[in-house]
This record gives structure tokens, C-alpha cells and sequence, in this order.
């Protein structure tokens, strides 16, 4: 399967789920709710990280 392939880092930070929609509570007119898109600012919404990234500490 491809997400158990070997050479890639899942992301510390967000454990491989890189984005997340947040919804704030209100509405659109059509009834949809109003969602914020937020990406991992550590791997940058691709869920992966580098070995030099895994290894640096958390806070730099």
C-alpha cells in the first residue's frame, strides 16, 4: 500500500494529517458552514518531513 512505503517521514507535528478545515460557527447564505483551511506550518501541508527536520528540536 502506498502509505506504508518505505524513505518517508510521517510529519512529528501533525502526524501526517496536514491540513485541517475548521469550521467557525456560521453560515453561508446557502446553508454551508464557514470553513478555515489550516496547513502544518512545520511541513507545510505535505505530511512528511525531511530526516534533518525529524531530528531538529521542537521550538527552532
Amino acid at each position: 500500500m502506498p502509505q506504508h512505503t518505505r524513505g518517508t517521514r510521517v510529519c512529528r507535528d501533525c502526524d501526517g494529517h496536514a491540513t485541517a478545515h475548521i469550521t467557525t460557527g456560521t453560515r453561508h447564505r446557502d446553508g454551508t458552514r464557514v470553513t478555515l483551511r489550516v496547513t502544518c506550518p512545520a511541513c507545510k501541508g505535505t505530511g512528511h518531513s525531511s530526516a534533518q527536520a525529524a531530528s531538529a528540536p521542537i521550538g527552532r
